[in-house]
């Protein structure tokens, strides 16, 4: 189980930093001076902190997003395991939408799985057969990420105060049951335009999307937040995510999930 420390000067500091990041507009230094690079607990007590500040301010949870599920990435950064970010309610964009320019400081995109819940999962247990059971429906996704840290420089620590390096998403337009699609059998092609920049398949996805899910819902509910009906969860990278180029369309076919699409605005001179 992880367990969030009390407040210490390191963690409100990081909180701090991160905020007036995304306030002003300007990426801001890693926080591992701060937290420490792979100390989880003070990790989420910043991703913690800045969920309250905006919750008080009035957003409100829609879901998570699983990160960290590749085991290339996980080497890359020294851990063992995925990491999760919240969604806000403001962080939807319609499918073929557009995202106003300037509105993200690093964006980048990846395609996924989208798990919508029908069911709360909050169960002492939570098996396999739990967590499929509580999925009402799957949906082709697209997460763009973004970083609040200057040059995507990150590790595990910086990632998940930044709540998972998390911006936006798009949610295709076909909700298909498990009974229809499984989604460890998908294959993934992201495109930029005409040109294919990104491909991969359901495997990728810490084994089976389904096992992120599990996961998540495991960790969630022992932290005392458990995954709730009618939330959103991104389930995690299929292939790799690849930088936006203002101006520019992108759109992702999932196999047996269907299409999902969005354009990003220029920027203005």
């Amino acid at each position: 189980m992880l367990r969030v420390p009390t407040t210490t000067a390191g963690v409100d500091q990081a909180a701090e930093r991160l905020l007036d990041a995304a306030d002003t507009g300007t990426p801001c230094a890693p926080v591992r001076d701060l937290i420490g690079p792979d100390d989880v607990a003070a990790a989420y007590a910043v991703q913690r902190r800045l969920t309250a500040r905006r919750t008080a301010a009035g957003a409100r949870t829609v879901g998570r997003k699983i990160g960290l599920t590749n085991p290339t990435v996980q080497a890359q950064l020294g851990v063992a395991s995925p990491d999760f970010g919240v969604l806000f309610d403001d962080m939807p964009v319609e499918h073929d939408g557009t995202v106003a320019a300037g509105r993200l400081l690093q964006p980048r995109i990846e395609a996924e799985v989208a798990f919508v819940l029908g069911a709360d999962l909050d169960g002492p247990d939570l098996t396999d057969a739990d967590v499929r059971a509580a999925v009402d429906h799957q949906r082709a996704a697209l997460e763009i990420v973004d970083s609040r840290i200057a040059g995507w420089d990150i590790t595990f620590g910086d990632t998940v105060a930044d709540n998972g390096s998390s911006g936006l998403y798009v949610l295709g337009p076909e909700q298909v049951g498990l009974d229809r699609t499984n989604p460890v059998d998908v294959t993934m092609t992201l495109r930029r335009g005409e040109e294919t920049v990104s491909s991969g398949a359901g495997e990728a996805c810490l084994g089976h999307p389904l096992a992120a899910l599990a996961w998540l819902a495991r960790t969630a509910r022992d932290l005392g937040e458990p995954l709730r009906a009618g939330e959103v969860v991104l389930s995690g990278a299929l292939g790799p995510m690849v930088p936006v180029t203002p101006g520019d369309a992108y759109s992702a076919h999932i196999t047996g999930l269907g299409d999902v699409a969005v354009t990003f605005a220029k920027e203005t001179p």
